[in-house]
């Protein structure tokens, strides 16, 4: 009887600690896979690694991982395509793999390319032009690309639980930086493009049978130019622009986690920290074929002295608004300026 009742404990104890294992954890390995916004591009902490993937001990995937008590790798790398995904990274994955997060598509329409024009004066750039060719490729080939990914990552990870995080958006309808140009209108573009992007995304995630989370609702009121932003602006070193920081992938952490893992996200006490490399694995080598590009708009250059006859700016309008930017103009001084130079040579053209 006595033998018995010592046995009775022990079985408690190990259901106990069945019990507060993660829900699917047939295994703890875990992936996580995609681009910037996976990599931690943004925190301003980054492994030094030898690439320039900018991946980082603050990401959602490294939060997750310590938070579950998960084994991570790191794979995700500023710049990857859904190609970049299926050459690059995916070939980490296979059948004790128990979780895989993934972002992935913005690179593929053109993120960093279409930033940099849409940041320009409108007399510079083509913003909506730059904005349509993204919508094109999103809406004509991103669907197939995304199909083929997701195919892929089910057939090397079967026994995965697979949660793919859409976008937030950037932007909040003002550029309070002086360096930038986008306009209200271009920011509303943006950001409808970035809501057109999440439901292809859980369109195709939901036909693979895996998991999708919107970041959206969660970063509202926290976009670039908020306070406090989630996201940052323009920043320096130029890199960490228009990427989360680190209160903006905590945000992730709590979304993808619950997903992920099938139970609540409480961030650990350590989760913060910077973690050793030995707790997070990190793959040799560069695992995209890009990496995030953002140019400051620059007034100096010959496109800009070219842009600037077409639209009928003089040399002298354009030699002030280029001292004001220089001299630390605010960003609204220089909207006024840009706008009464404009409408001065478009009143020129109209004679």
């Amino acid at each position: 009887m006595r033998r018995r009742n010592a046995f009775i404990p022990a079985v408690i104890g190990t259901l106990l600690s069945l019990l507060a294992t993660p829900a699917h954890a047939a295994s703890r390995s875990y992936i996580a896979l995609g681009d910037s916004y996976s990599s931690g591009l943004g925190s301003r902490d980054y492994y030094f690694d030898g690439t320039r993937c900018f991946r980082s001990p603050k990401t959602y995937g490294a939060l997750i991982a310590t938070s579950y008590g998960l084994d991570l790798t790191l794979v995700a790398c500023a710049g990857a395509k859904t190609a970049d995904v299926v050459n690059k990274q995916v070939s980490s994955l296979n059948t004790e793999t128990g979780y895989a997060s993934i972002t992935v598509g913005g690179n593929d329409v053109g993120f960093s390319s279409v930033l940099t024009e849409c940041a320009m004066p409108g007399w510079l750039s083509n913003c909506n032009g730059a904005i349509d060719g993204g919508l094109k490729i999103m809406r004509n080939e991103l669907p197939g690309r995304l199909t083929n990914m997701l195919a892929t990552i089910k057939s090397q990870a079967p026994n995965a639980r697979v949660v793919l995080a859409g976008y937030p958006h950037i932007f909040n309808g003002q550029d309070c930086h002086p360096a930038t140009f986008f306009s209200a209108r271009e920011e509303q573009r943006l950001n409808d493009a970035t809501d057109e992007l999440n439901t292809l995304l859980r369109t195709k995630v939901a036909d693979a049978g895996m998991n999708f989370v919107n970041p959206v609702p969660s970063f509202w009121g926290h976009a670039v130019c908020d306070d406090p932003e989630w996201i940052n602006g323009l920043s320096f070193p130029i890199e960490n622009s228009f990427h989360p920081n680190t209160r903006g992938y905590r945000a992730y952490a709590r979304l993808v986690g619950p997903a992920l893992v099938g139970s609540d996200f409480r961030l650990s006490v350590d989760a913060d920290r910077r973690q050793s490399i030995a707790l997070v694995k990190l793959p040799r080598g560069t695992t995209s074929s890009g990496s995030f590009e953002f140019k400051v708009p620059d007034l100096n250059t010959a496109r800009a002295e070219r842009a600037a006859r077409k639209a009928g700016i003089t040399t002298a309008e354009l030699d002030q608004l280029r001292r004001a930017q220089r001299n630390g103009a605010s960003n609204a001084a220089l909207e006024r300026l840009d706008e009464r130079i404009t409408e001065k040579a478009a009143q020129r053209r109209g004679r």
